[in-house]
């Protein structure tokens, strides 16, 4: 059990110091994960930013992930997704045209106060308070795979033991302080899980900045 984000994230950074990092870079994952992201690009003396990405559902079974699309739009479909019952061009188009709206949204709060960083060659961290199904994680990693950063490590407080093992294909490391096998909801395993609003994650990435004491990452 953690106490809040705060303490979860702090657990996880101890963990991290113990990796040689290049040039490393927290992403979070709105809005939660930007609580998390903030208090490990801090801890980790690390740059601080969001991914923005977002899963393209299945026709018929919303909770499926057919494949996922990034800030530059560009559409990264699984092996079996022209397979899907009901999937044709125009599905794709109207999910995709739809799920661009919402990263449209996000992109207007979080990037009038923080540019997309550059990841190519760099240790990229991604992530967030805790993971159920994972669709939202596998999303980032696969846009973010397309970036060539030098390692992707998935860094979450919890996560069901399932789920970790799909991410393990698409990642260099995954950091996982809890892997219960009686995996409910994520709030279970916080005594305060308080919803984070935009406005609060907007004001972290202002103030995020490297500080002077922070433990410096070893270049490889």
């Amino acid at each position: 059990m953690f106490r809040n984000r705060e303490d979860a994230a702090l657990q996880l950074a101890q963990r991290l110091k113990a990796r040689r990092l290049k040039d490393p870079v927290v992403l979070g994952i709105p809005r939660g994960g930007v609580v998390t992201a903030a208090i490990l690009a801090r801890e980790l003396g690390a740059e601080l930013d969001v991914v923005l990405s977002r899963k393209l559902r299945a026709p018929y079974q919303p909770e499926l992930a057919i494949g996922a699309i990034g800030e530059d739009s560009e559409v990264y479909l699984n092996a079996f997704a022209r397979k899907a019952a009901g999937m044709t061009e125009a599905y794709i188009r109207e999910e995709r045209d739809h799920q661009i709206a919402e990263i449209m949204r996000r992109s207007k709060l979080f990037r009038a106060v923080r540019p997309p960083v550059d990841v190519t060659g760099r240790s990229v961290i991604v992530t967030d308070d805790g993971i159920a199904t994972g669709s939202t994680m596998l999303a980032a990693l696969h846009v973010l795979s397309a970036q060539k950063p030098q390692e992707i490590i998935v860094a979450v407080p919890v996560a069901p033991p399932e789920t970790i093992e799909r991410f393990r294909p698409h990642c260099s490391h995954v950091e996982c302080l809890l892997t219960p096998g009686n995996f409910e909801a994520i709030s279970q395993f916080y005594a305060d899980f308080r919803q984070v609003e935009d406005e609060e994650a907007v004001r972290l990435l202002r103030e995020s900045r490297a500080p002077l004491g922070a433990v410096k990452s070893t270049p490889r």
